[in-house]
């Protein structure tokens, strides 16, 4: 395997790993921006952005997007986080050019067409609802929320569906402007990649970019911590259990991790082993660990009946404590 790495004029990386026995290609290109950087007036924007790219360029239409990507074969999506916004693409070695042409033309070329904002404005309003329907996923937008309190990073990724419902066209393209900028892109490839094929084709793109803002400047995040409880109609009682963790600069980040798959990482889990298969209160119980740049998150998740609720609280207080 060869590694390379090429930062364009204005600042634009370009990170490839080749292995000439591979029959596949992969491509990211990661956006430094996410929901920790958005203002309380732009709360979604992020994710926004992150489906309207493939809803139409200069030369391309959101139907013929999709469908050059499904001749390929291939697989391509995207997510957004509180700190990134990434956009990825997998296809067979003979589609690879093509694939990451298509990649950076989403991004480089969205056109933000006014009719694709409406359409999907009212699939991202969907998203939200369905989203606030799901309690095992609501359940760590609460705890998220209370982790940071008011902070930047309390905020739902998706944002809230009143400000969603009101995002111009204009707001999208001075987001973009102020964020997308060539200093805080990487375009990452792996497999059986052309280091010199990669270069010239995100050169093609983003060369002619400049860096019109320097990166914000985000303000340092506190763990805060607390309870909070939300009352639905439901069968289950969704907990998330929390505790500062650490950020994913720190030396110890991955000893967090490995902690964090042997306290509920699979079925020989201390917690799956206990709570599960030893005392049968739970289906679904697991820890995570998550990391930002300047602060982390270490949890444990569960889901069970009521009546189940103290028992279940008292013998994660047992694990951890073991």
């Amino acid at each position: 395997m060869t590694y390379t790495l090429t930062t364009l004029d204005n600042g634009f990386r370009i990170a490839t790993e080749r292995n000439a026995d591979e029959h596949s290609a992969a491509f990211a290109i990661a956006v430094d921006v996410g929901a920790r950087h958005e203002e309380p007036s732009e709360g979604g924007l992020s994710h926004m952005l992150e489906h309207m790219a493939f809803k139409g360029t200069t030369t391309m239409n959101a139907r013929e997007i999709a469908e050059r990507f499904d001749l390929m074969g291939g697989n391509i999506n995207a997510y957004t986080s509180h700190e990134h916004t990434v956009y990825y693409a997998k296809v067979l070695k003979e589609y690879a050019n093509d694939a990451l042409t298509l990649l950076c033309d989403i991004i480089a070329n969205s056109n933000f067409d006014q009719t694709e904002l409406e359409r999907e404005r009212q699939v991202i309003l969907q998203e939200i609802a369905m989203h606030h329907d799901t309690p095992d996923d609501l359940v760590f937008d609460l705890y998220q929320e209370m982790a940071f309190g008011d902070q930047p990073l309390a905020r739902p990724i998706l944002g809230k569906a009143e400000r969603v419902a009101t995002f111009t066209r204009e707001d999208l393209i001075n987001y973009t402007r102020k964020h997308y900028q060539p200093t805080r892109m990487v375009l990452a490839a792996a497999g059986n990649v052309n280091h010199a094929d990669v270069e010239k084709i995100a050169a093609d793109f983003f060369a002619q970019q400049t860096t019109i803002s320097l990166q914000q400047n985000l303000p340092k995040a506190r763990y805060v911590g607390g309870e909070k409880t939300l009352e639905k109609e439901l069968e289950q009682v969704q907990l998330v259990l929390g505790f500062p963790g650490l950020a994913s600069p720190h030396a110890d980040y991955y000893a967090l991790q490995v902690f964090s798959t042997i306290l509920g990482g699979g079925m020989s889990s201390r917690l799956f082993q206990e709570i599960r298969e030893k005392r049968g209160l739970a289906y679904s119980v697991s820890a995570f660990a998550s990391g930002y740049q300047d602060v982390g998150l270490l949890g444990i998740y569960a889901g069970t009946t009521v009546e189940h609720l103290a028992e279940l609280t008292g013998a994660l207080k047992d694990v951890l404590a073991s």
